[in-house]
């Protein structure tokens, strides 16, 4: 089927092909998120390889956000994803975010590594806000759960390298070649197999002001203000999470497979927490889940300084509890952007948002090292509760603008 006769299908076909277009999407992005961790997942080796500090490590992880930053507003400001064919747009995207990570395994020193890396981000700011906007496109109802799985996927790709890392004696090379080719399988399950659904959202023709638009709806702000909150808790948890889990591990003579695994599992039990927040989420309304999601989450943040360096049966639980709540209400940020502005700016609204909120994230991924120079990681975590505070807030002054 063609994507323009697709565009004009009916609402039974849409019944027949939602379900395995969300099966497709969720496996392109499992497979072409891989990219992003990639570095993360073998900073341990790249540290020894060029004698980087710990601030240097967390930069590997900091240049991918940063160039995911550029990526998306360029493509919010010329409208991209609102104006380009969303199925070429994200094949493109995840084929030059594989190629960029591959480069990796050549990168003569430390500085040309952090070049690809923050060139892998500009990439994926191709592939991640547009498959939001694309599984939007079958689900008319129960989008909180479609976004929501497709969140978890992305999520379990992002977790893949920690994986491939737990197997003993894998090179760092093949850790970073994989989940580049993850990136190609992405690209081309993609190209090949979707297509737009029955309600596809109008095309407009290119205009400058169409971000700033967006901005001036006030629900629009207060989602991303939320948004922003959730951020600046979840990448520095994710980034620094495996180095909390080595730190505590010494402690208890741990080994180093059963840190990866549990590093892994960490950040892939989000996947469980997405699709758990987006049919709650469609049940008892999307704001509502948002604000329980960030309390827990907060509240496990808080409760690591009293698990740190304890057996894994103390410490395993809050950080697989905070692992499945830090992500939950992601996609309903998501969901919540596509119902509060105009259609035609859906995709403009959405790479907008992520680009505010990775930007964000370069900070919190930063703020970490320097907290632990100070007080050591048993301490690493609480200041990150800031954010799910300043979240429920904003969260807070939505719900009172939708019940009034």
């Amino acid at each position: 089927m063609s994507g323009d006769s697709a565009t004009q299908a009916s609402s039974g076909q849409a019944a027949k092909f939602r379900w395995r277009m969300l099966a497709l999407l969720s496996v392109a992005e499992l497979f072409g998120m891989a990219a992003w961790f990639a570095a993360s997942a073998v900073s341990p080796q790249l540290a020894d390889l060029w004698s980087l500090s710990a601030s240097e490590s967390g930069w590997l992880s900091t240049a991918v956000q940063i160039g995911f930053v550029a990526g998306s507003a360029v493509a919010a400001l010329l409208n991209l994803p609102d104006i380009l064919p969303s199925r070429w747009y994200f094949a493109g995207s995840s084929l030059l975010a594989a190629a960029a990570n591959a480069g990796l395994v050549v990168a003569d020193d430390y500085t040309a590594a952090l070049l690809l890396r923050a060139v892998t981000g500009v990439c994926l700011a191709g592939v991640y806000p547009p498959a939001m906007k694309m599984i939007s496109t079958w689900f008319e109802r129960s989008r909180g759960l479609a976004i929501g799985t497709i969140i978890g996927a992305l999520t379990v790709g992002k977790a893949t390298p920690y994986l491939i890392h737990a197997i003993p004696g894998v090179s760092w090379q093949t850790i970073v070649l994989a989940s580049s080719i993850g990136s190609t399988v992405a690209a081309l399950l993609v190209a090949i197999g979707y297509y737009d659904g029955p309600v596809a959202f109008a095309r407009r023709p290119f205009s400058w002001a169409l971000a700033a638009s967006v901005i001036r709806v006030r629900e629009y702000r207060l989602v991303l203000g939320g948004y922003c909150g959730h951020m600046l808790e979840l990448y520095a948890y994710w980034i620094w999470i495996p180095a909390f889990l080595a730190a505590s591990a010494a402690r208890q003579g741990v080994s180093n497979s059963a840190v990866w695994i549990l590093a892994f599992s960490v950040i892939a039990i989000g996947a469980i927490g997405c699709v758990w927040g987006g049919a709650i989420a469609d049940r008892i309304g999307h704001a509502r889940l948002v604000v329980f999601a960030l309390a827990i989450s907060g509240s496990c943040a808080l409760l690591t300084p009293l698990v740190f360096g304890r057996s894994l049966l103390l410490l395993a639980p809050v950080v697989l509890v905070w692992g499945m709540t830090v992500i939950a209400d992601s996609a309903q940020f998501s969901t919540l952007v596509t119902r509060s502005v105009p259609a035609h700016a859906v995709g403009t609204a959405l790479t907008l948002q992520t680009s505010i909120g990775f930007l964000l994230t370069t900070l919190s991924i930063q703020t970490v090292p320097p907290v632990v120079e100070l007080v050591g990681w048993r301490y690493a975590f609480p200041v990150l509760a800031i954010g799910p505070a300043l979240g429920i807030w904003s969260m807070m002054i939505l719900k009172r603008v939708h019940e009034a």
